[in-house]
């Protein structure tokens, strides 16, 4: 596959598809990771002399009232900021104000343009790929970059549609992606799968996927509690995904040595982090309390099965980590993977944020900035805006 070193950008008009999906509250960026993490490839393109056209989405607009709030603008500031550059902006995504814009660009100049997604407003443009829309955005520019590995799993106007029309290229954010990712193809055994979040639901094309290839697979979070109850275990009043106890009973029946289930909870009677919780043993749970978070005896369970490990995937809070009472678990087993220096992945979403909050997010081996790519790519699927490049 094309990386950006093996395509000739010099003094090239190249459009670059950034992940600037970053939250914005009051007009203000509360965290700006992913600007931060494209600044590589644009830096790459200023010291080629190319004239450079960024694109990104921002959040969903359904309807009129969401494009004030996914203005893109506060991201050409801070880009401004951190390149020490002014960064030009067209609030607009397509017409004869853009156009110009684009035929005035010098050489080592940036401009961003407005919100993909504002082309949602009328008829899905960018979601659904629009042939007329890609058409027209490859038109500004005479090669593609693409770096937004956040939607690399969607086939949408500003991926797919563009690289189907320039020679194009994967950015080094993306090619960092693969490279982490590539590994999980052919792991370093033992290989220990962590999986948590809140439904079985979401985790079983993952599980299908890594159960073959892994030496155990290590659940928390509250699909837990789905495995437990497929198990005959009192849940109380703990998240439960009823539509899948049948899935988690052929899992445990057909794996039985590979799937490594909690035996102990921070336990309460009520989803708030106000009220003071007690640790319990799964045997234990009366029908009126719920687990909010693995208790002491998974934690040292759990790090027992990941001494051994020499490569360990992560996806998904082993409790309710937004919850400062119990993101206990979900910190400790952080914790414990950067001190005994194991090889581990975050698979995106709330894995790199809780990582983040606790700051060890730099100390694993790769924090994937992917969420639905990072799953996808766990479950085995294609990426469509990677297959578009190659």
């Amino acid at each position: 596959m094309n990386t950006i070193k093996d395509i000739n950008i010099e003094n090239k008009k190249v459009i670059i598809r950034c992940d600037f999906n970053v939250p914005i509250k009051d007009g203000k960026i509360i965290d700006d990771t992913r600007i931060s993490a494209a600044l590589e490839t644009i830096k790459y393109c200023l010291d080629k002399n190319c004239k450079i056209i960024l694109l990104s989405h921002l959040g969903r607009v359904k309807e009129a009232s969401d494009l004030e709030k996914n203005d893109l603008k506060p991201v050409a500031k801070r880009l401004s900021e951190l390149l020490n550059k002014e960064v030009l902006f067209c609030d607009k995504t397509r017409g004869k104000e853009l156009e110009e814009m684009v035929n005035n660009l010098n050489e080592k100049d940036i401009l961003l343009i407005q919100n993909t997604r504002y082309e949602d407003l009328d008829g899905k443009k960018e979601s659904s790929n629009d042939e007329e829309l890609g058409t027209y955005w490859a038109s500004l520019g005479e090669v593609f970059i693409n770096d937004a590995f956040g939607t690399a799993h969607r086939a949408h106007a500003s991926n797919v549609g563009i690289a189907s029309h320039l020679p194009s290229a994967i950015g080094f954010l993306i090619e960092k992606e693969l490279t982490a990712l590539h590994t999980l193809d052919n792991p370093d055994h033992p290989f220990v799968v962590i999986l948590g979040g809140a439904k079985v639901a979401d985790k079983i094309g993952v599980i299908e996927n890594l159960v073959t290839k892994a030496d155990k697979i290590l659940i928390g979070g509250g699909m837990a509690f789905t495995f437990l109850k497929a198990q005959g275990y009192e849940i109380g009043k703990s998240l439960l995904d009823e539509e899948n106890i049948d899935f988690c009973k052929k899992i445990l029946k057909e794996y039985p040595e590979k799937i490594v289930l909690p035996v102990d909870f921070a336990v309460t009677n009520e989803y708030t982090n106000d009220e003071e919780y007690r640790t319990k043993d799964i045997d234990s749970f009366s029908k009126e309390e719920m687990g909010l978070d693995l208790g002491p005896k998974t934690i040292k369970l759990f790090s027992e099965e990941l001494l051994k490990a020499k490569q360990v995937i992560w996806n998904g809070p082993l409790g309710v980590y937004e919850f400062e009472k119990y993101k206990y678990a979900t910190d400790e087993i952080l914790k414990y993977l950067v001190e005994n220096n194991i090889k581990t992945i975050l698979g995106g979403g709330d894995s790199v944020a809780a990582a983040e909050k606790a700051g060890v997010k730099d100390k694993v081996y790769h924090a994937s900035t992917g969420g639905g790519a990072t799953l996808e790519y766990l479950e085995g699927k294609k990426l469509p805006g990677v297959e578009a490049i190659k």
